[in-house]
């Protein structure tokens, strides 16, 4: 079974879409299969990958959450073999608008994934800037969340209103979830401001910040627009080293947290 992370933050221009594509492939490059799932009617994942609009046209998310296709079949390719991509298009705009009347519809993309799950180690999604029903599906589907937070003075922004929305589901809809971690964006080591904010940031979430802290970084910047990822277009840079980092700390985390799972199951059973 593939392990879900939704990647949200409905403030835009805080890194979602660049955390999603160059941890994906983060991932990817450490050995894992991932496949990156465009919930985001910008398609900038898509994009960013180097899928060409008109590739996204015929096959992606938004006809698979109305009904017409099956997610296998719109499951792309990429650069790299072991990393594959469901993209979207502005169409997946009018989902929300026909999925409003329909039944179970907070399910549409968690029920979608159970038949390719075993097929990934990591399934990331990439939700767009706002909680409305496409990130709803995201948050329902996911087994946690992972929220990129600039280091800008309005930092903690709408933070607390995704929290609180991720609550509601977790009691709700979906009862597994919980929060990856906050991953701090944009670092500028030069602003004493980026400074204060990292500070307080972690003072406030302690352990549920990343070590890993992604600087604004022209290569980054650049990458999107090359259709290429951080890793294939300048692998030496800082951005890429950064992504590479947070790749491993999440690695490494669901590596404990499998061995406590099957420890504490084996203790039950020796005790049973």
């Amino acid at each position: 079974m593939s392990k879900i992370i939704c990647i949200a933050n409905q403030k835009g221009g805080v890194g979602k879409t660049t955390t999603s594509i160059n941890l994906s492939m983060a991932l990817t490059l450490s050995g894992k299969k991932v496949l990156l799932l465009d919930m985001d009617p910008q398609g900038n994942a898509s994009s960013g990958l180097g899928l060409k609009r008109y590739e996204s046209q015929e096959k992606n998310i938004y006809h698979v959450l109305i009904g017409e296709m099956d997610i296998q079949e719109t499951i792309m390719n990429t650069h790299h073999e072991r990393l594959k991509v469901v993209t979207a298009n502005p169409d997946l705009v009018g989902a929300e608008i026909e999925l409003v009347d329909i039944q179970n519809r907070e399910y549409r993309l968690k029920e979608a994934l159970a038949s390719v799950s075993n097929q990934f180690d990591y399934i990331l999604i990439d939700c767009p800037p706002s909680l409305g029903l496409l990130t709803l599906n995201a948050l329902t589907a996911a087994d946690s969340f992972l929220v990129p937070l600039q280091c800008e003075y309005y930092a903690l922004e709408g933070l607390s209103q995704l929290l609180n929305t991720a609550g509601l589901i977790k009691k709700n809809l979906n009862p597994q979830l919980h929060i990856e971690g906050i991953v701090l964006t944009m670092f500028d080591t030069r602003n004493n401001l980026s400074h204060q904010v990292v500070s307080e940031i972690k003072n406030h979430f302690a352990d549920k910040v990343f070590a890993a802290i992604i600087p604004r970084n022209i290569r980054l910047s650049e990458s999107p627009s090359h259709g290429q990822t951080i890793f294939e277009y300048d692998a030496k840079s800082i951005g890429a080293i950064k992504y590479m980092e947070l790749a491993q700390e999440i690695i490494t985390k669901h590596k404990v947290r499998h061995e406590s799972v099957n420890s504490n199951a084996l203790g039950e059973n020796l005790n049973g």
